[in-house]
């Protein structure tokens, strides 16, 4: 596969490639427009630092049952079950993921626009944004699956086209995070650096890697060096806790091994202004819920009157 001119990040190589300092701001934002958000400067530079934020009790325990209890009725929903978006588990029939879950439900898509995300979002990322991915992770309690460590931008890069890291993730926990029922793994400053992967990209990867992922995963040498570097940090707590994380984190998550559940939500905002283009594998693009290109309009908060709707 040849390079493309217009690719900043190259991946999916023949060979391996050394890593390089990423080519684009952490936050988007300047003069101004910074510090025109809800988000301090201090955390901001936090952001920076960290590439990612933790934030608890960002939704209320009567608004977390709420949507607790749509998840269990989409669990026992035979179109949904059926759906191409809904991931199962690795030779199971259990749930993994479920994708364009904000397009499944009116309470989750008003959450997508809920006035206090946007806000941050726009401060992160200098522009309006639209949503690229949405989906709802499972870990039943016991057989959870754990999620191997990699870089969400070099997914969204190689197999969906996004060309620059102008993109957030929002995870909202909708049960308790605890140290033993596999909570997100973050290696903090991970963001600063991209990690070319190996490998040509199969047609239709997302088939397989959304079970198990080989393909865009960083080798052993670079994670280890990172985590020796820049520790692990794995944020836990309650339900309606929420995690900002930076698109080029590298991040992970283990098996629950332990009795209690835990489900987390994920939101991804990409910046109108770094639209997906052709897929920098060379591969046709990935479906629509996992790769947004139809709705890519600026997002509209929601009004006082449908956010009351949400909980």
């Amino acid at each position: 596969m040849e390079t493309r001119t217009d690719d900043f990040y190259p991946t999916r190589l023949e060979r391996p490639t050394k890593s390089f300092e990423r080519q684009d701001p952490v936050v988007h934002s300047s003069g101004s427009d910074r510090s025109d958000g809800p988000l301090s400067e201090t955390e901001l530079a936090q952001y920076e630092r960290d590439g990612f934020l933790v934030f608890d009790s960002f939704l209320d325990q009567a608004s977390v049952r709420q949507f607790r209890e749509d998840l269990r009725g989409y669990e026992d929903d035979e179109s949904i079950l059926r759906s191409e978006g809904t991931i199962t588990e690795p030779g199971k029939q259990g749930i993994r993921s479920i994708f364009g879950i904000h397009e499944l439900s009116d309470r989750f898509d008003r959450l997508t626009r809920d006035p206090r995300i946007l806000a941050m979002v726009r401060q992160l990322l200098g522009s309006e944004a639209y949503i690229h991915q949405s989906r709802i992770n499972f870990k039943p309690g016991f057989h959870g699956k754990g999620f191997d460590w990699h870089s969400d931008f070099e997914t969204w890069h190689a197999e969906d086209g996004m060309p620059r890291m102008r993109a957030v993730s929002f995870s909202i926990a909708l049960t308790d995070n605890t140290p033993f029922n596999g909570p997100l793994m973050l290696i903090p400053g991970s963001h600063k650096t991209f990690v070319p992967c190996v490998g040509r990209t199969p047609e239709d990867n997302y088939q397989s890697s959304l079970k198990k992922q080989e393909l865009g995963v960083p080798n052993n040498r670079d994670l280890a060096a990172m985590a020796d570097d820049y520790g692990i940090k794995a944020p836990t707590g309650p339900a309606g806790s929420l995690i900002i994380f930076e698109c080029n984190t590298l991040h992970a998550s283990n098996a629950n091994m332990s009795p209690w559940p835990r489900s987390n939500l994920f939101f991804v905002y990409n910046s109108v202004e770094n639209q997906l283009q052709a897929p920098f594998c060379g591969n046709k693009p990935r479906p629509d819920f996992l790769g947004n290109r139809t709705s890519t309009e600026a997002l509209m908060p929601v009004t006082s009157e449908e956010r009351r709707k949400t909980g």
